[in-house]
């Protein structure tokens, strides 16, 4: 009983800090800052080709949400691998190396944030976008699957893991910045990979529990913090395709093989890092699909969440 009745307080306490994040200084009147630039902190579903493609089908196009957002304000998001301020990287996880997918030279979010603090600072006008919690999750998984963690324990850790990356939102205001845009996860279980692994109770209550920890953790920074709700709008995606113009809601676009565990989901798995238009199915349009691979979104996912995400930014600053 106090077991349930802690985690309906928890549940409850989540959701206020999202109304408050969401509602706080917003208004009708359309956005009056111009954002001298977008810098972007996270893991594969922030990534515009840090290592040369992004975590989605290559197409040339606007490939992630990022940088869907960046073009409202006449801004370009690049990584910075190419000169650019986009500082995310596919597999990154929060604080914890190696990667998801076992590499242990990948920078981890708070990396990234101390590779910028330590020769940039933040202006007044900067819009900050950071993501996480995907890469831990699907780490975590990996460790529950092999027997090293129990099913408790990753619920446990996963929230932990918002923890952590609030505590990186936390760091990022203190450190100057004013317009700071955080994505949590979507619920894993919707997923392709999910679902094959047939592990989708303990990935949705652990996906839950990361963002109730975010969110739980950032509820005092309204003033500068705008939370953008990625499980809700995948959920959407999935559970209505049709209206965002999907026909697929379950299956990855992409026949990409890894050859290795390039997403960290296991050996000859379809990585999307390595999707082009060469490599989907026969007679498939990427833009009704929803997944370019088991975990990673098509650009048009990607795209019409960058959309939500200034539609909720311009009512706010």
């Amino acid at each position: 009983m106090a077991a349930n009745w802690m985690r309906r307080s928890l549940v409850a306490a989540a959701c206020a800090s999202a109304a408050l994040l969401a509602a706080c200084g917003s208004s009708t009147v359309e956005s009056a800052v111009s954002p001298d630039r977008v810098i972007a902190f996270g893991d594969g579903i922030s990534d515009v080709g840090q290592k040369g493609s992004a975590y989605t089908v290559n197409d040339g196009t606007v490939l992630n949400w990022t940088a869907q957002f960046a073009t409202y304000y006449g801004k370009t998001v690049k990584p910075v691998s190419a000169g650019g301020l986009s500082y995310a990287q596919g597999n990154a996880r929060i604080k914890a190396t190696p990667d998801a997918a076992g590499n242990a030279s990948t920078p981890t979010i708070t990396a990234q944030i101390d590779s910028f603090l330590s020769g940039k600072s933040f202006t007044k006008n900067d819009f900050v976008t950071i993501s996480g919690g995907t890469s831990d999750l699907i780490a975590g998984m990996a460790a529950v699957r092999a027997g090293t963690l129990s099913a408790a324990d990753y619920v446990a850790a996963s929230r932990q893991a918002g923890v952590d990356l609030a505590a990186q939102v936390r760091r990022l205001v203190a450190a100057g910045a004013t317009h700071v845009v955080v994505a949590g996860v979507y619920d894993l279980s919707k997923s392709p990979w999910g679902i094959a692994i047939g592990q989708q109770s303990l990935l949705a209550d652990a996906s839950a529990r990361f963002n109730e920890g975010l969110l739980v953790s950032i509820v005092d920074l309204g003033a500068s913090v705008q939370y953008v709700d990625l499980a809700y709008y995948v959920n959407l995606y999935v559970n209505s395709p049709s209206g965002y113009g999907f026909e697929n809601a379950n299956t990855a676009v992409c026949t990409s093989v890894d050859a290795g565990n390039g997403i960290g989901t296991g050996t000859g798995q379809v990585n999307s890092s390595l999707c082009t238009t060469s490599t989907l199915l026969a007679g498939a349009n990427q833009d009704k699909y929803v997944f370019a691979d088991g975990v990673y979104l098509t650009p048009s996912a990607q795209r019409q969440f960058g959309n939500y995400t200034h539609d909720k930014v311009r009512v706010r600053w």
